[in-house]
């Protein structure tokens, strides 16, 4: 039997030691002894205290550093690859898209075969070597390329997936709240960390330096993974949720997840659905519009006035700073209304939203630098609301029996998407008048998943 867990069978019994015996000597552990029908003893130690909050606040940490960090922080570095390198921006928007299909397969490869503890290990070590990379590269392009493989690797190993599979291994029945919390730790230290690169880029010698110190950041993680995150409670003699029994995580997951009338779909049978294109079309435009804002938002700020270094760095660092706390309002907002409201229309006034925000970043100049924060708010709700949002209108669309199989063929169309669109945009923009033309472009794709969402039948929830 694992320890931690009482007899399944009617045949076993456990007698708990009395409790007021266990407050006398005050025992941080309660005994439990457990008899077999065999007439074998043996004894039982589970924690008095759940080691679930530990887990949820250390999943803040490493997920914020190992996904919040470093996505919403490279970017700030493009204009630097281009001007250090003399590099055109179609090259240094090159690296991620081109990472991106050379690693989209260790999701599915590597990550159901190890260890969700020592995906995060590996993976903050390669996002460690990558930046470590980036800060040492000699202007070959191909190398440049490499080192985006490398942080792309650890982005598929030690990002969103691990935290998910250890989240969901130790709750049941407050799963989406501790989520939630892990989730905001991308944003807060995402948000930390659009503050610190500017200032390390300003301070030390060269922004080489700074990429190499911000590496560090990652060793964090590590003690964390080792010493604190455990991939489930069984491994501390837990159960999920604190749950005193077997019996009781049983009923919580029976009252979670009721059995569901309709069968578990084929690919065949969603890739026959309208919904399911139209679901994979208008995320992926979506997040494709919302990435393009989020690795060229320097050269537009340079194009609409801001030409120098650190008037540019620092008008970044205040729309990062303030688009990612307002995307944790959207987040739990978004949220809300999805539990009140028929979430296709949650899902649409989001999408619009996002398409409207793209136009506020031409009121961003010198002469109104604090148009920044009107844009970034409205980007901010938008963004947090969209990413949540999918997963929910699937399982609405083909039932949570389908759930995985739909999102594994959205989720890799909605990644490729995320790194091609802004290479897509900085090339338009050089055969354009520049970015205030591109821009309309993202527009336009943002729009695009606005209409694609709003063509969704309206489905029951189950």
């Amino acid at each position: 039997m694992t320890p931690g867990t009482t007899a399944g069978s009617g045949h076993n019994f456990s007698i708990t030691l009395a409790q007021g015996a266990n407050r006398y000597c005050g025992w941080p552990y309660r005994i439990h002894w457990l008899v077999r029908p065999g007439g074998e003893n043996f004894m039982e130690s589970s924690s008095k205290k759940f080691f679930g909050p530990w887990i949820i606040a250390s999943c803040f940490v490493t997920f914020g550093l190992s996904t919040g960090f470093p996505y919403y922080n490279i970017a700030f570095f493009f204009d630097y690859f281009r001007d250090g390198h003399s590099w055109p921006v179609e090259l240094v928007t090159l690296g991620a898209p081109i990472a991106v299909l050379l690693t989209i397969w260790i999701g599915p490869v590597i990550v159901p075969k190890t260890s969700p503890r020592k995906l995060i290990l590996i993976g903050t070590f390669l996002t460690f070597v990558s930046f470590q990379w980036f800060g040492r590269l000699s202007g070959n392009q191909y190398e440049y390329y490499g080192a985006w493989c490398v942080y792309m690797a650890g982005y598929f190993l030690s990002g969103p997936i691990p935290h998910q599979i250890i989240i969901s291994n130790w709750y049941k029945r407050r799963r989406g709240t501790a989520m939630g919390i892990a989730y905001v730790g991308v944003a807060v230290i995402g948000a930390l960390c659009n503050l610190l690169t500017p200032y390390l880029a300003r301070t030390l010698d060269h922004y080489t330096d700074a990429l190499q110190a911000l590496s560090f950041l990652m060793m964090i993680a590590w003690p964390l993974a080792f010493f604190v995150i455990r991939d489930k409670p069984e491994d501390m003699g837990q159960l999920p949720d604190g749950a005193e029994s077997a019996g009781d995580v049983e009923v919580a997951e029976a009252v979670k997840e009721p059995a569901q009338a309709e069968s578990e779909k084929t690919f065949g049978q969603l890739s026959g659905s309208p919904a399911f294109w139209l679901l994979l079309v208008g995320s992926a435009a979506s997040i494709g519009s919302i990435a393009a804002v989020n690795f060229l938002m320097k050269f537009v700020y340079e194009e609409q006035g801001f030409t120098d270094q650190v008037m540019r760095d620092n008008v970044w660092a205040r729309a990062s700073f303030t688009y990612l706390l307002s995307s944790i309002s959207g987040r739990l907002l978004a949220g809300w209304l999805a539990d009140k409201l028929p979430r296709k229309y949650v899902m649409l006034a989001t999408y619009i939203i996002v398409a409207l925000a793209i136009p506020l970043l031409f009121l961003v100049t010198p002469e109104q630098p604090n148009m920044v924060f009107l844009f970034a708010i409205v980007f901010g709700l938008a963004m947090g609301a969209d990413y949540m949002l999918i997963p929910l209108m699937a399982a609405d669309q083909f039932g949570l029996r389908s759930l995985g199989k739909a999102m594994s063929a959205i989720l890799p169309s909605d990644t490729i998407l995320q790194f091609w669109t802004p290479r897509f945009i900085a090339v338009l923009a050089g055969r354009l008048a520049g970015y205030s033309q591109a821009l309309w472009a993202v527009f336009g794709l943002a729009a695009l998943g606005a209409v694609a969402i709003g063509l969704l039948p309206r489905r029951r929830r189950d």
